[in-house]
């Protein structure tokens, strides 16, 4: 029997396919890593994956795995990815072609997304940027233009800003409960959360244009899909109000970037932080890399932290390809839909 074939398409690290080669994988390596993910074209990914057993890795931004990459190899059983995100997938392809597709949802990753998203609001609202460099950089103690703003509700009858969640999953979700103790209304747009999310989040269920029209803060918490792409637009900023701010920590192709760049230049909204893009990364000649204050910049690292990351989703991935290659379903099957079709063809059937 020959040795099954890996395509590691982006490396976390040497140890992400250690694993691989101890136990006698052939393992063939992608250009893309964690502080590059441009990586391979399509074609040479497709060139990559020609009587490959299994491709996994992290996020990658040059190429897509659609249909011609997983039709390269006729055994091909999975495709693991070290993050929660699989956008780069053609999931509907690869579950018409019976291979299973898993991701790695761990609280490492989405945890420190929720941290981020809060880290984000706080600095923006709070001005902490502009109070560091005025102190460091000014003779002047303190001006008027410090003044920052209030958050929650108080008891002499401010009532506190309305923080407006789209998308209430893990990352929504916690972001709500952390937001929990501040004394803020929340409210969220989640079409597709049944009513007791809300509930037990304490959170207020509106439409998506009552959740722009009212929020002081717009949090952006959504998978991409064909749905999401560029929900956020010219009509979605415009509804929002002049002094609230925009955050997006989930998919950069959300948004309809050259829309919020408008939107910021014209002072339609008051800012943004962002750790995702349309493209990654960022280009160099990106308007919003010159912007002032107004941004808050990041090269989507919402999740890196120290003991966290895509660590723990390199151990889940690895573990759900040595089980697809031993004809075991891995755990963390995100097209959960081609489970009896891949039972068929491969259930049992070890490779290694």
């Amino acid at each position: 029997m020959a040795a099954p074939k890996v395509v590691v398409f982006a490396p976390g690290d040497e140890q992400s396919y250690k694993k691989f080669e101890e136990i006698g994988c052939e393992v063939v390596l992608g250009k893309a890593s964690w502080s590059d993910p441009t990586g391979n074209t399509t074609d040479e990914l497709a060139s990559m994956a020609n009587e490959a057993d299994a491709l996994v890795g992290t996020s990658i931004k040059g190429g897509k795995i659609d249909r011609s990459v997983m039709s390269a190899s006729e055994h091909l059983r999975i495709v693991a990815k070290y993050s929660i995100g699989v956008d780069e997938i053609d999931v509907n392809a690869a579950t018409d072609l019976g291979i299973i597709v898993t991701h790695a949802p761990t609280e490492a990753n989405w945890g420190g997304v929720v941290e981020t998203t809060m880290t984000q609001m706080l600095t923006m609202l709070k001005k902490v940027r502009q109070r560091d460099h005025a102190l460091k950089t000014s003779t002047d103690w303190r001006t008027p233009e410090l003044t920052a703003t209030h958050i929650g509700s108080r008891e002499d009858g401010y009532p506190g800003l309305t923080i407006g969640i789209i998308g209430l999953g893990r990352i929504g979700g916690r972001f709500a409960q952390m937001l929990a103790p501040w004394r803020v209304r929340i409210i969220a747009y989640d079409p597709y959360q049944p009513i007791d999310r809300f509930i037990h989040a304490n959170v207020q269920r509106v439409d998506l244009e009552t959740l722009l029209m009212e929020s002081d803060v717009v949090s952006l918490h959504v998978v991409l899909n064909t749905e999401t792409y560029h929900m956020m637009s010219d009509r979605e900023f415009g509804l929002m109000k002049p002094s609230a701010v925009f955050l997006n920590t989930s998919r950069g192709p959300a948004v309809d970037e050259p829309a919020l760049i408008r939107a910021l230049e014209n002072e339609v909204i008051a800012g943004a932080g962002l750790d995702v893009f349309e493209v990654e990364p960022l280009p160099m000649d990106s308007p919003l890399r010159k912007m002032d204050d107004r941004v808050l910049l990041s090269a989507h690292v919402a999740a890196h932290n120290y003991g966290a990351g895509i660590g723990p989703g390199i151990e889940w991935a690895t573990e759900d390809v040595l089980k697809a290659l031993k004809g075991q379903i891995p755990e963390h099957v995100f097209n959960k839909e081609v489970i009896p079709r891949w039972r068929e063809r491969f259930e049992g059937r070890s490779a290694i």
